[in-house]
């Protein structure tokens, strides 16, 4: 497992808003771009390493948008709220919807939350 490369994918994404539109109607398949093109790359210079992938856990989670999955693999809390928000707070009518189901759906988690560090 890859924390490194799982908030490096939500931070990535949710920098780019064209990204954040991709990802939003093409999960699995910006998963799948951004694994093969964008994975490898370090201060835009590609890398070429074979060590950074995905596991299928992972993969799984990133390409059904399953935010509690992801927390559980231990992405990075206000990386992945911060993604999410971007991409699903406007089909929610009320204010601090979107955040209100996010922390319902962990409601289960007590301290100590998984791990964060990379």
């Amino acid at each position: 497992m890859s924390k490194y490369l799982i908030d490096k994918f939500l931070y990535t994404i949710d920098r780019d808003p064209e990204l954040v539109e991709r990802y939003r109607e093409d999960p699995r398949g910006t998963v799948d771009w951004w694994e093969s093109e964008r994975a490898n790359v370090i201060l835009n210079i590609p890398e070429r390493s074979t060590w950074l992938e995905f596991t299928g856990a992972e993969r799984d989670a990133l390409g059904a948008h399953d935010y509690v999955a992801l927390f559980e693999l231990g992405a990075h809390t206000f990386l992945l709220l911060t993604l999410f928000i971007a991409m699903f707070e406007r089909d929610y009518a009320e204010p601090l919807a979107f955040q209100r189901e996010f922390a319902a759906r962990l409601g289960h988690w007590k301290v100590p939350y998984p791990d964060i560090s990379t």
